[in-house]
């Protein structure tokens, strides 16, 4: 062991070696970013500034939005910086921060969408008993349980993968510290462990998977026992965006799971990892403002408001 060298400092994956090419990657993704943060701060201030959306349902959705905000800024602001840098080191402080912050808010936001079933799930098959059950001490206690969950999962999963020094390796065939490469260049003893923990937490991920789809179930078949078609119609707008929200989690983190782990830089690696980091924080906001009419409507007043604001004259 005393001739393995410990590495303090990684090398992320070159998209490109032409400058002209990094430098235009690294506005595309500028883009993307400032896109997914505009989104989600603008459904954050839309459901803050409206007294009408202060309830439950949109104090988990605002929740979510800020998660989509912090997974989004944990990984591509450094791939900006890299990108207009011509650099693709990154340090071990670093990269174990970045693998944190993923696993918590990645557990966080399931938590958050368990939670959000069964509020809708009361809200639509137990009305009357609504106001009872889902009280603002229940989402209180709800959403700092879920955060608790997240950052005790993720102290667990980094701790045992940065607890033995990395020997291997230090080029990590991706463009920010991912799970998969860093389990590649661990030593076997953590991937023992990882893969233990691993077992446990797909038999926790399955029961949430299970409970959320036996809610919408119950769901749904409550909604298509409705006899007023204005009433399954606003069930419907405010199931939807969470269910499309689930789908993309979903698909989202079945691509980080079962997705290729490359040996070598590729092109496809690259695709699926943007897929899972970058699609669902910028999707989720025009999915909330599109398919949910009450945030939709509150972006129109917020930015009428403004807009009187800015221009007085014009509007009178």
């Amino acid at each position: 062991m005393d001739n393995l060298t410990a590495f303090t400092e990684f090398l992320l994956m070159d998209i490109s070696s032409s400058w002209q090419l990094q430098l235009l990657q690294g506005a595309l993704f500028l883009g993307v970013y400032l896109g997914a943060l505009a989104g989600n701060l603008l459904t954050i201030g839309a459901i803050m500034s409206d007294p009408r959306l202060h309830a439950p349902m949109y104090f988990f959705i605002t929740n979510l939005s800020l998660i989509d905000l912090c997974c989004i800024s944990v990984t591509v602001p450094k791939l900006i910086v890299n990108s207009l840098a011509g650099s693709s080191a990154i340090s071990l402080a670093e990269c174990a921060t970045q693998i944190f912050l993923q696993i918590v808010f990645a557990s966080t936001e399931l938590a958050f969408l368990v939670v959000m079933s069964y509020d809708r799930y009361v809200a639509i098959c137990h009305p009357l008993h609504y106001g009872l059950t889902v009280t603002p001490r229940m989402c209180t206690q709800a959403a700092g349980g879920s955060w608790a969950t997240g950052l005790v999962y993720s102290s667990i999963h980094t701790g045992n993968m940065f607890r033995l020094p990395f020997t291997k390796s230090n080029v990590i065939h991706q463009y920010f510290c991912d799970i998969p490469q860093i389990m590649r260049i661990s030593a076997p003893e953590v991937q023992f462990c990882e893969f233990v923990l691993l077992a446990v937490s797909a038999g926790i991920v399955m029961g949430c998977f299970t409970s959320l789809v036996l809610s919408y179930v119950r769901i749904f078949s409550a909604v298509l026992q409705m006899r007023s078609a204005e009433a399954r119609n606003k069930a419907l707008s405010t199931c939807t965006p969470q269910l499309l929200i689930l789908v993309l989690f979903v698909v989202s983190g079945l691509t980080a799971v079962f997705g290729p782990i490359a040996d070598k830089p590729s092109l496809w690696s690259f695709l699926t990892a943007v897929f899972y980091i970058m699609v669902p924080p910028f999707l989720n906001p025009v999915i909330y403002s599109l398919r949910n009419r009450d945030i939709g409507h509150a972006l129109a007043r917020l930015f009428s408001k403004n807009l009187k604001l800015q221009c007085p004259r014009f509007l009178d």
